[in-house]
């Protein structure tokens, strides 16, 4: 028998952001695994993020999404409140309590960011009596307001500070109420545990983001250039697609001081490559600040820095890692943090160069599915920092420009077979069995 999964996902095609991906890439894959799904989502006019119609073409026609409206940012932006969770709070809840009041649904699940709708679920729970699970893309009390923050140099100002204060109280409040608790990484609950020793522990399931194939696919098939680069112009074209954390700039420092000195020792390579970053603010608007550009023309190797801060399109990311000569992808000194571009990297079937903390959940992967010259890992630790390890980030880089070749062979396919969205749905799908309880014949 079927079972019924009400999934809130305010961020949804064709929203942009990097909050739609979640439910997008498990919600078509859950029926293969006995359950139905059901998207409560947000409608388009009321994202502020640029919208992307192929992104929406990419979501099967079968699935099922229930969109609400939200308060107009242009209305509460004047009372200073821009959040897309607090907007829409009031429309979510409507359109779940309507779902959950005229139909049966097994389970209900959450993910956050944005993190107040995450409040629904204890709410919903004792309204409508449906086992809830709270998912995680990223920690709802983090570094926001404590280290960093909207302030000047991203800097934690008065506003960081209280959204920290309100996450710190809130949160404790769903986590009681929930049946269950999936994220990326395991470090995001323990952490969450280390702040609410007092909290009861029910099931937890690290589910990382994970790739779609058929996204690939779509893209490849539709012969997509990317309008950024030209991949036969003979030059070595090193992207990386995401955004720079206030926490990644360490590793961005030691990737480009790693630059400086392949133009020092090897400018013959120097030449040829062209370090690029997509995305890297996370805003949507056309004058989103630069965060990588100027660090490299302070380390002087602006000239082979190519930055588009801006969110681009999902197609045109696709594209990119596709088109790309070799992907570079970056941690940060948050031991949590965990890339969800590490599948997507190995569908677009390029060298990968990561730069990771050894405590991420990255470093890990990477050992056991692939090795030269297809995967090229720096790691570093709390003692020997990314910068240290500059020299070793030189070697890869100069290695790709010398041999950009992939080996496929050199890919552990049954590893990586865990991290995509099928299988990942499939391991969600286990976690609502145990919450609903037994099937009845």
């Amino acid at each position: 028998m079927t079972r019924r999964l009400l999934m809130v996902s305010p961020h949804f095609p064709p929203d942009g952001s990097a909050g739609a991906h979640r439910a997008r890439l498990l919600a078509p894959h859950l029926p293969d695994h006995g359950w139905e799904p059901t998207v409560v989502t947000v409608d388009p006019r009321d994202y502020e993020t640029r919208l992307d119609p192929e992104l929406a073409a990419m979501v099967p026609s079968s699935l099922r999404v229930i969109r609400c409206r939200a308060w107009p940012a242009r209305w509460t932006r004047r009372v200073g409140i821009g959040d897309l969770g607090l907007r829409a709070f009031r429309g979510l809840y409507g359109a779940c309590s309507a779902l959950l009041r005229e139909e049966a649904f097994d389970a209900l699940f959450i993910t956050i960011y944005p993190a107040y709708p995450a409040m629904l679920g204890p709410v919903l729970k004792r309204r409508f009596h449906v086992p809830f699970v709270l998912d995680y893309q990223d920690p709802w009390v983090g570094s926001w307001g404590r280290t960093v923050g909207g302030g000047p140099g991203g800097r934690a100002d008065r506003r960081s500070r209280l959204s920290r204060w309100l996450a710190a109280r809130l949160e404790p409040v769903a986590v009681r109420a929930a049946d269950a608790i999936t994220a990326v990484s395991a470090e995001t609950y323990e952490a969450m545990w280390s702040r609410n020793p007092d909290l009861p522990r029910p099931a937890c399931l690290t589910l990382p983001i994970g790739g779609e194939e058929a996204d690939f696919a779509h893209v490849r098939a539709g012969d997509r250039r990317n309008p950024y680069f030209d991949p036969s112009d003979g030059n070595v074209h090193i992207c990386g697609v995401g955004t720079l954390l206030p926490l990644g700039f360490e590793t961005l420092r030691a990737v480009l001081r790693a630059l400086a000195e392949v133009r020092e020792h090897r400018p013959h390579l120097y030449e040829r490559i062209r370090l690029h970053f997509f995305g890297t603010s996370n805003e949507t608007r056309a004058d989103a600040p630069a965060r990588v550009r100027p660090v490299a023309d302070a380390l002087g190797v602006g000239d082979h820095v190519h930055e588009v801060a801006p969110r681009i399109a999902y197609s045109d990311a696709i594209a990119v890692q596709a088109q790309a000569t070799a992907l570079l992808l970056m941690g940060s000194t948050e031991h949590h943090y965990t890339a969800s571009k590490l599948y997507p990297g190995f569908l677009a079937a390029r060298p990968l160069v990561a730069v990771y903390h050894e405590a991420s959940s990255v470093c890990e992967i990477l050992r056991r599915a692939a090795r030269p010259p297809s995967v090229r890992l720096i790691a570093y630790d709390d003692r020997a920092r990314a910068e240290s390890r500059v020299d070793d980030i030189a070697a890869a880089l100069s290695a790709v420009a010398e041999d950009p070749s992939y080996d496929a062979r050199a890919v552990d396919l049954e590893v990586l077979a865990g991290y995509s969205a099928h299988a990942l749905a499939g391991r969600l799908a286990k976690l609502l069995d145990d919450v609903a309880g037994p099937r009845l014949p």
